[in-house]
């Protein structure tokens, strides 16, 4: 009974240390992509959860274009700040990031909702809330994570 027991716990031990660790969430891919190819996969998903028709997504697939552009642009940014040894920003840098996020999404929304009709539009942002909430569980998690690793 007692190698049977042990026998299991070796195996659980070996499977659990044989995940694998590498991918980051649903993203694990997206990393490798061009913007305009990242801008054709989120209106594709867009176009099939909101019914867009030919004029909405190609205004869309403009916006998303551009902010996929942007946002590698900050992530290089980012990365070399990272490289350089820079890795705490100032009270001054949070808020200005802050600003500009909060900014860029209220002309995002102005743009979504001149694009869509009103059932889209709603319909849209319950997809928004979602992602947040999504975001926002998966951040309290890692929070939790490294409380306990401290322990």
């Amino acid at each position: 009974m007692k190698k049977l027991i042990m026998a299991i716990l070796i195996m659980a031990g070996i499977s659990a240390t044989a995940q694998d660790h590498t991918r980051k969430g649903n993203r694990g891919d997206m990393g490798d992509l061009t913007p305009e190819q990242v801008a054709t996969l989120q209106t594709k998903k867009m176009t099939l959860a909101l019914d867009l028709n030919e004029s909405q997504q190609a205004k869309i697939k403009t916006i998303l274009t551009e902010d996929a552009k942007a946002r590698k642009s900050k992530m290089d940014a980012r990365k070399i700040k990272k490289e350089e040894g820079e890795k705490k920003w100032s009270a001054d840098e949070k808020y200005a990031m802050q600003n500009e996020r909060l900014d860029h999404q209220i002309a995002r929304k102005k743009e979504m909702k001149s694009i869509l009709n009103q059932e889209q539009f709603e319909k849209w942002e319950k997809m928004g809330k979602r992602m947040n909430k999504r975001h926002h569980l998966k951040k309290e998690g890692n929070k939790k994570e490294k409380r306990s690793n401290r322990d």
